[in-house]
């Protein structure tokens, strides 16, 4: 009878031993079926300048991941600048993570190709400065997160030549104008952008603003009351357009002058420290943007500011890792480390606010125009619209055209803009 009994107890036991056993080696691997590790397929779009850093990045993934999952990465070259073109052709083709430049975030979340971040997400947004910071407003809808912000350094703020300049000097384009032109130099800024001469209105309080949910612009550019019209503006940038000292260059004229030295100040963003430092050498330095004379009053010029998002497709296979792997690409290791090798300025706060980002002239000069800045917020429309009218004041206003008839047309082409135009 005894020996029934720890026969039934030793079976009893032994149940319970093989259930942890068996839980020991399933339970600690990877979640897949059958205990295999999971194969994950993802492409991902980046630009030229962040190649290198996405491969070797995906690499380190691959190896933090090794027990949980087999990857298999592929990658494309894809402008921020362009993507969203490329994406909007046929989102379910296009890669499962991608770049974006911040001004392009709302046609992709309206057209669906926004995967929402529903991993980490508090801890994503206060990454960034938390909800209230241009970044999470760049990346959010409806109080949700729909990307993860990469840069902020999408914006603009002066280079200039301290050997030619004191710092009194910067703080007037007067006096930047007057420097150069005594110097048989230029200053530069390319009036052919409303990007750029939104600096001028912005300073003289007339703005453009678009709202996502009403899909209605609006725009007072062409307002004829308040202390400063818009043809007071326009009068303003005139003056400048037709000082010797000045020249409109776009991007690579910009560079070029800087390069052959006939450019020794200008207005510009980040993307090209590099090639400005390394032509002027220890004679290099950034500031704010100085102040611009409208009906001879000091504005502070202003600026729009912007970001680079990473967003995943909607239509991706593998929303898990690839939520998984956006956020270790924007991640402070890897902005620290895009800082270094490609002068990004980081959207992340802890990287922002290290010892080594702060001793970038860049960078401090963006932390100074950003209390200037604005997020870019306008319609489509806005880009060509804006485009002619910075084209006239660059001529110079050659056809003797009415600067208010100008500027009326502007905005009816602006506020008769919708998001499906």
């Amino acid at each position: 009878m005894s020996k029934l009994k720890k026969t039934g107890i030793r079976k009893f036991l032994i149940f319970p031993i093989l259930i942890f056993i068996i839980a020991l080696f399933t339970g600690c691997g990877p979640a897949s079926s059958g205990g295999e590790k999971e194969a994950v397929s993802l492409t991902l779009w980046c630009d030229d300048r962040n190649m290198e850093i996405l491969r070797s990045s995906l690499e380190t993934f691959r190896e933090m991941y090794k027990d949980e999952a087999e990857f298999d990465f592929s990658y494309g070259t894809e402008s921020e600048i362009s993507c969203k073109e490329t994406v909007l052709a046929d989102p379910q083709a296009a890669a499962d993570i991608y770049v974006f430049a911040d001004d392009q975030f709302y046609e992709l979340w309206s057209a669906g190709a926004l995967l929402e971040i529903t991993r980490n997400t508090d801890e994503v947004i206060e990454a960034v400065g938390g909800v209230d910071s241009g970044a999470a407003h760049a990346a959010m809808k409806d109080g949700k997160l729909y990307a993860y912000p990469e840069t902020e350094g999408n914006g603009y703020f002066l280079y200039y030549r301290p050997s030619y300049f004191s710092e009194e000097d910067i703080q007037s384009l007067d006096n930047i104008l007057k420097t150069a032109a005594a110097n048989n130099k230029k200053f530069a800024m390319d009036f052919s952008s409303g990007w750029y001469i939104y600096s001028f209105f912005k300073a003289a309080g007339l703005d453009i603003s678009y709202d996502t949910n009403t899909n209605l612009a609006s725009c007072n550019w062409n307002s004829t009351d308040g202390k400063y019209t818009g043809v007071d503006v326009v009068n303003a940038m005139l003056k400048v357009a037709a000082h010797p000292g000045f020249v409109s260059a776009t991007d690579g004229a910009f560079l070029e002058g800087v390069k052959d030295g006939s450019i020794i100040a200008g207005v510009n963003g980040p993307w090209n420290a590099d090639s400005v430092k390394e032509a002027w050498g220890d004679d290099f330095a950034a500031a704010k943007l100085p102040c611009c004379n409208i009906k001879f009053d000091q504005l502070q010029m202003c600026s729009f500011t912007g970001y680079k998002l990473v967003g995943i497709n909607a239509y991706t296979k593998y929303p898990e890792w690839s939520m998984r792997l956006a956020e270790y690409l924007t991640g402070e290791d890897i902005q620290l480390r895009r800082f270094k090798e490609i002068g990004e300025c980081p959207a992340n706060v802890n990287v922002a606010h290290s010892e080594e980002v702060q001793a970038s002239p860049v960078v401090a000069a963006l932390a100074e125009q950003s209390r200037y800045g604005y997020t870019q917020n306008v319609p489509a429309s806005f880009w060509d619209a804006s485009e002619l009218l910075g084209a006239m004041i660059a001529g110079l206003n050659s056809d003797n055209r009415d600067i208010q008839e100008v500027l009326d047309s502007m905005v009816k082409v602006v506020e008769a803009t919708s998001s499906d135009e």
